[in-house]
């Protein structure tokens, strides 16, 4: 088993309708436990973050915003969450639990988070339900603890991790890889470091050969010591925000060919859950907990 950090908070209470889904972050740790993929005991509920390893990636001004609710309301519309004291709090648990999370992937090769995959969070505003960045956040901390001196981010979630990529863009010690819907938000892409636009309606064959020749050629080529996996699952043809035509089956595959390079390599990885937005939840849940019991398989 693998450590998995949640906290009841990650569900926060949203206006009705509203279209982001909530509640898969408390019906994803029910499935894990219900079908024995995780024990209790794997799950660890995460502190507050220290502001610290937040200011190393976001900026005085941005933070303070956040902390004290004065967002310009343009700036705060583009996140799309009512801001609150208790979102906030979430954010900031959210970013503790993959830091925590990498810390305990170096003893137990892979760490998950029920939430994060923030990477639509830049430096300076947070967009698309976004407000801090916590794959960056960790990946930073990892650096300047000097517990990682090459880091690989590998974003397969199907909109293109553009605040990871403008957060990172001057970092030779990071290097971002996005692979995502060409046509899909944000339609003003950022440059990673590897960007791959899939057309729309790409299929499990045309998308699972370009990941299975990309993730270890990368590898190779990056050296990294330290891995962040972004498993969004809105890759599925059944995807309201997504328009590539994958399958549950190739979704996993997927997962399959990022794990098994993990172990291959004996390279350490983080995973958040990224984004998730099929019209039955049921569809999300199974996505998601995929990306645990191919874990389970292979580690």
């Amino acid at each position: 088993m693998f450590p998995i950090a949640f906290h009841p908070i990650f569900k926060h209470p949203l206006p009705q309708g509203h279209r982001f889904p909530m509640e898969k972050y408390d019906l994803l740790p029910q499935q894990l436990l219900h079908e024995a993929t995780g024990s209790p005991e794997d799950f660890f509920e995460p502190e507050i973050c220290d502001l610290e390893h937040v200011l190393k990636v976001h900026t005085v001004d941005y933070v303070n915003d956040l902390l004290n609710l004065t967002l310009d309301q343009r700036v705060a519309r583009k996140i799309g969450f009512p801001l609150s004291k208790e979102l906030i709090e979430r954010e900031l648990r959210i970013a503790n639990g993959t830091i925590i999370g990498c810390e305990k992937a170096f003893e137990k090769k892979v760490a998950f988070n029920i939430a994060g995959g923030t990477h639509h969070a830049f430096s300076n505003r947070g967009e698309a339900f976004c407000l801090l960045n916590d794959q960056a956040i960790a990946a930073q901390y990892l650096l300047t603890n000097k517990l990682a001196k090459k880091i690989l981010i590998i974003d397969l979630d199907v909109h293109q991790g553009n605040g990871t990529a403008e957060i990172f863009s001057k970092n030779d010690s990071v290097f971002t890889f996005s692979a995502h819907g060409k046509t899909n938000y944000p339609f003003k892409k950022e440059l990673s470091d590897l960007d791959i636009a899939f057309e729309d309606g790409t299929n499990d064959t045309m998308y699972l050969e370009v990941i299975e020749k990309t993730i270890p050629e990368l590898i190779e080529k990056v050296k990294p010591n330290f891995i962040f996996y972004l498993s969004g699952v809105d890759i599925l043809a059944t995807d309201k925000l997504g328009k590539l035509s994958c399958t549950l089956n190739g979704c996993k595959r997927r997962d399959e060919i990022v794990f098994s390079n993990c172990e291959k390599y004996q390279i350490p990885v983080q995973v958040s859950m990224g984004g998730g937005y099929s019209p039955e939840v049921k569809t999300i849940i199974d996505a998601h907990a995929n990306t645990y019991r191919v874990a389970n398989t292979i580690f």
